[in-house]
């Protein structure tokens, strides 16, 4: 399980989690959820980016503790909340040095779909990592017509639906309750179902819709635009790298 922040994979697949072997399970996180500028911190009610991190990896912990995952199933990558995209091709080699010490039999991060630029530089990443060849999707967030979309796959492709039946909506509830810090985000986020889908192929550098992308509305100077110029720029350098 790739994911851009603590919770991205309990929003997307906490209940698919507990369907696994726990032994073999690995969650790999790129960041720790904390962006670099204090304020982010602060609006969440703590000190400094340092006390937010340490806050998000005890929520984690708490939520895979009911799901029978034990915490040190995690791995972060340590790059900094929203600013992963300005690493790819680190973050590439990174993640193959992960695969090739797990050899996954299967891989499930997010789509690209513009909600986070973290998001995105996952989907990027296990795109371009060799030695990933069953990469499935979970659902994350994107821009609509009407706003914030969450719990559906921007585009189309076989989606497969899980309806999670009443003690399953319970478990994902008190997952849910454990990201104290993030409640005021949880909130647009549904427990009803869960949905997943084999990674369709991406190209990088087109935008992944018209219009503009959630986190162009959010105020962290982050275009689309400078996303995919530094997609192109990895994938120049990946290809480089490949040929020698």
């Amino acid at each position: 399980m790739i994911a851009a922040h603590p919770d991205d994979e309990v929003i997307g697949a906490g209940i698919r989690m507990t369907c696994w072997d726990p032994r073999r399970l690995t969650i790999v996180h790129l960041t720790a959820g904390s962006p670099r500028h204090p304020r982010h911190a602060q609006a969440a009610g703590f000190a400094d980016p340092m006390e937010y991190a340490e806050a998000r990896r005890l929520e984690l912990a708490e939520a895979l503790e009911l799901a029978g995952i034990p915490a040190q199933n995690r791995i972060c990558l340590d790059f900094v909340d929203q600013e992963s995209y300005l690493h790819l091709p680190e973050l590439v080699e990174k993640l193959a040095a992960t695969v090739n010490e797990l050899r996954p039999d299967v891989v499930y991060t997010h789509p690209y779909e513009g909600g986070h630029p973290d998001h995105d530089a996952a989907a990027f990443a296990v795109a371009h990592t060799p030695g990933i060849n069953n990469r499935r999707e979970f659902t994350s967030y994107h821009a609509g017509t009407n706003g914030l979309v969450t719990g559906e796959f921007l585009g189309g492709g076989q989606v497969q639906t899980h309806v999670l039946n009443s003690a399953e909506r319970d478990l994902k509830r008190r997952m849910f309750d454990c990201f104290r810090s993030q409640q005021r985000v949880l909130r647009d986020f549904t427990i009803v179902h869960e949905r997943f889908r084999d990674a369709p192929r991406y190209d990088f550098t087109l935008p992944p819709h018209s219009g503009r992308l959630h986190y162009e509305n959010l105020g962290w100077n982050i275009s689309g635009e400078s996303w995919r110029t530094r997609a192109g720029e990895a994938l120049k350098l990946l290809q480089v790298e490949n040929v020698l």
